[in-house]
């Protein structure tokens, strides 16, 4: 669907990278949900860093998700970029 994610990657300060299936790209912050829940236990760096894709969904190991809506309504848009910054940031956590 229009709102797949293709690519993750966490990123410092509970951030994540995100790519979408129809091309928008862009970065989405986490900590303001990190006192909520489930996603509490993201608090944790390691676990954190274990974000996968699922079905499409951003996912982490014991079920914790962003809904599609909410990660496209809020990441910030990159497109603007050159794409090797990116990169780099995806790679090295910059």
């Amino acid at each position: 669907m229009y709102w797949d994610v293709k690519k993750v990657a966490p990123l410092p300060d509970y951030r994540i990278y995100v790519e979408i299936m129809d091309g928008r790209r862009g970065i989405f912050d986490l900590k303001p949900y990190l006192d909520h829940g489930t996603l509490r236990e993201l608090r944790d760096e390691n676990y954190f860093k274990q974000v996968g894709i699922v079905f499409g969904a951003v996912t982490w190991p014991h079920d914790q998700d962003i809904a599609p809506e909410t990660l496209i309504a809020e990441m910030t848009p990159v497109d603007d970029q050159p794409e090797d910054s990116f990169l780099r940031i995806v790679e090295h956590g910059a």
